[in-house]
């Protein structure tokens, strides 16, 4: 650890706010404990849940960071002990339980991975966020396979951009909404097969009549979509809850969910175990890396800040205009 600076700068959120509250200062630099590997930033990315810790509204959970950033990419500046198959300046990407926006970052060590081959620091920072969300909740609780349909609200976001692309990687049919024709136009180049304008249709109307039903929901909105994602589902259809842009109530027939034998369930990921999340890492490293590695799937960066400016990046992300990541360089 001698050869490490003693302080770092970073951004902290001063107070519970607008953008404006994040301010860029200087804090010690962390130590790695048992189990855990330090990175030095090199790039990270801006997250929906970013915004919430930043205005109060989503705490880190007890032992993490207060610092916000949920994901980068780097190299290895020290390894805590029990740590194994990492060395000294290995490249890795990690998703981090807070604490990247910073020039050092410490992450258990599960839940680091190498960067895909040919990929730099700022394209694999974009991945584990987005990545381990879309994994874990389109294909191991919503167990999307080959040749079904899938609805995916949000298409644009990070999140949908890495879903539409996967789950046409894996065989599947997507359907996606989006706020406006330039959106549609680009998640369709991505590979959706359906893009439906929702501030302009009757959206669930819109998915009905192309698809007849689709067999997994991946609903970012919840709120009042959640009862007309329900009526989407084929029998044996699977809703999965990912993020409450709509609210967090809604009225739903439990008789819908009965005859039809639907699934509805949901998860977020920054609470998960340190295991579970190990065991999401291992599969994005057998089933998807050779994805990225081949060209078949790839994030989309939308606009860079510099990490002093993580206050434009996040009035940035607020206005919603963007089309795949909000990226930070260190």
């Amino acid at each position: 650890m001698s050869a490490l600076p003693a302080t770092m700068m970073c951004v902290e959120i001063k107070t519970p706010g607008g953008p404006e509250v994040l301010v860029p200062t200087q804090r010690p630099v962390p130590q790695p404990k048992a189990g855990e590997l330090l990175v030095k930033v090199a790039a990270a990315g801006v997250n929906r849940p970013d915004l919430a810790q930043r205005a109060g509204t989503y705490p880190p959970p007890p032992g993490a960071s207060d610092l916000p950033g949920l994901e980068c990419a780097g190299t290895v500046a020290a390894i805590g002990d029990g740590v194994s198959g990492w060395s000294v300046g290995d490249a890795v990407c990690a998703l981090t339980p807070g604490g990247a926006y910073a020039e050092y970052c410490t992450v258990p060590a599960p839940q680091c991975l190498p960067p895909p081959k040919g990929f730099d620091m700022l394209h694999a920072a974009a991945l584990p966020e987005n990545y381990f969300t879309v994994w874990h909740n389109l294909f191991e609780r919503g167990r999307l396979e080959a040749g079904e349909s899938v609805l995916i609200h949000g298409g644009a976001s990070g999140i949908g951009t890495t879903a539409i692309q996967l789950a046409k990687a894996f065989g599947a049919k997507v359907f996606t909404t989006v706020r406006n024709a330039e959106k549609a136009e680009a998640v369709v180049k991505l590979g959706a097969d359906h893009a439906i304008l929702y501030k302009d249709n009757d959206w669930a109307a819109e998915v009905k009549k192309l698809s007849g039903g689709v067999d997994v929901v991946l609903d970012m909105v919840a709120g009042d979509y959640l009862p007309k994602n329900l009526q989407l589902l084929k029998q044996d259809g699977r809703c999965v809850v990912i993020a409450l842009q709509g609210g967090a109530t809604a009225t739903i027939s439990a008789g819908i969910v009965m005859v039809n034998r639907l699934t509805l369930t949901g998860s977020t990921l920054r609470p998960q175990s340190i295991e579970n999340k190990g065991r999401m890492a291992h599969g994005l490293k057998e089933k998807v890396w050779p994805l990225l590695e081949s060209g078949k799937t790839r994030p989309i960066l939308y606009k860079t800040f510099p990490l002093r400016d993580a206050a434009g990046a996040h009035a940035e992300l607020e206005r919603a205009n963007h089309v795949g990541k909000v990226m930070l360089t260190v």
